[in-house]
């Protein structure tokens, strides 16, 4: 379980990494980070749509990547924004493939230049 300030709660805040920081994919996730110049503790969001299963696969999808986040969270710098979003093939991975998707997508992010025009990982 993740504390409470260690988690994106709302719409915006959802929006606003997404729009505005690095992504990087991997087969089975989406990571979208951002940094927050005022600095704070490091949040994370999940989004697990429709798409990877049902109810249970989706709950069980967020469990798991809740647990490998978890572990990860002293590694992310201050002020550092995530979203996480599964993909389809999240719902039948398992959780050691989750865990490389997670960690490949998160270095990638956090180390790739910012293209300022579009806002995206430059090439």
């Amino acid at each position: 379980m993740l504390a409470a300030a260690n988690r994106l709660n709302d719409a915006s805040s959802f929006r606003d990494v997404t729009r505005r920081g690095r992504r990087s994919a991997s087969r089975t996730l989406v990571v979208h980070v951002d940094i927050d110049p005022i600095g704070g503790a490091p949040s994370i969001g999940f989004v697990v749509s429709r798409a990877v299963g049902n109810s249970v696969v989706r709950n069980r999808v967020k469990r798991r990547l809740r647990h490998l986040v978890g572990a990860r969270l002293g590694l992310l710098p201050p002020g550092t924004r995530v979203v996480v979003r599964a993909l389809p093939a999240a719902g039948s991975a398992k959780a050691a493939a989750l865990g490389a998707d997670l960690d490949r997508a998160l270095d990638r992010a956090l180390d790739a230049p910012l293209d300022a025009r579009a806002g995206r990982v430059g090439r």
